[in-house]
C-alpha cells in the first residue's frame, strides 16, 4: 500500500543583516503569537532552502539578496513547520511592503529590540548568528 499522506512544504526564512540591523517584516494575518518574523515562505519543488530564502524576500519585500549559509533547521515550535534559515546578504533594493496581501510592516531591528519583535526567542543558530554579526 502507498502512503498517500500530503506535507506541507517546507518554510525558508532569510536571515538578513545590513548596516548593523536585521530585516524583519509582520504578517497581516498572525499564526498564533507569530506576528513579527523574518522574510519566508514555502520551498517550492526543486528548489533548495537557500533559494527559497532568496525568492521568498524578493516577493514579500522586493530586496534582492544573495544567500550566505544555511544557519540550520528544526521544527517550529509554535507552528509545528519544518524551518530552514539562511543567512543573506543585500544585493540591491530598498525594503519595502512588496506583498501587502501576506504583510503589512517591515523593519530594520537592533540587536537591543530583538526580545521587543520576538518575545519568545529566536531558534538557537539564528540567535547565535545575529549575536555574532549586530553590534551590541
Amino acid at each position: 500500500m502507498t502512503d498517500m499522506t500530503t506535507t506541507k512544504p517546507g518554510i525558508s526564512a532569510a536571515i538578513i543583516v545590513h548596516g548593523g540591523r536585521v530585516l524583519m517584516v509582520r504578517r497581516r494575518v498572525s499564526e498564533g503569537e507569530l506576528m513579527w518574523q523574518f522574510p519566508a515562505g514555502g520551498i517550492e519543488e526543486g528548489e533548495s532552502p537557500e533559494e527559497a530564502a532568496v525568492r521568498e524576500t524578493l516577493e514579500e519585500t522586493g530586496l534582492e539578496v544573495k544567500a550566505l549559509r544555511l544557519l540550520g533547521q528544526r521544527v517550529h515550535p509554535k507552528t509545528g513547520r519544518e524551518m530552514s534559515y539562511t543567512a543573506a546578504e543585500v544585493v540591491a533594493g530598498e525594503a519595502h511592503v512588496g506583498d501587502a496581501d501576506e504583510l503589512d510592516a517591515v523593519a530594520w531591528v537592533a540587536h537591543d529590540q530583538l526580545a521587543d519583535y520576538v518575545p519568545y526567542g529566536l531558534f538557537d543558530a539564528v540567535q547565535s548568528y545575529l549575536d555574532e554579526t549586530l553590534p551590541r
